[in-house]
């Protein structure tokens, strides 16, 4: 990916995870850590929940549920760590050109 797409798919992605958090897992704060390596963009966002996402079927005419589909299908690679304090969501795109 180069410049526009990845920072276009980075920003739709860190928004639908930042979401996650505030529905979900009902943190009042969080993390947002951006690391680039060789090839590779990576994103973390960290909130103080374990409770873990799920990636879940999602119909067409449901109107939520769809950020870690997103997540799943516009990233390289995603995870969930957990920590001793809550938990990282993260994904990964990779850079080329």
């Amino acid at each position: 990916m180069l410049g526009a797409e990845l920072t276009d798919n980075a920003v739709l992605l860190v928004s639908e995870l930042v979401n996650n958090v505030l529905q979900h897992a009902g943190a009042q704060t969080f993390s947002l850590r951006i690391r680039r390596r060789r090839g590779w963009v990576r994103v973390e966002v960290r909130d103080p929940s374990r409770s873990l996402p799920c990636l879940l079927p999602v119909g067409a005419l449901e109107p939520t549920g769809r950020g870690l589909c997103l997540v799943n299908h516009v990233s390289d690679r995603w995870g969930v760590d957990l920590l001793p304090l809550g938990k990282s969501v993260w994904f990964e795109l990779r850079v080329t050109g």
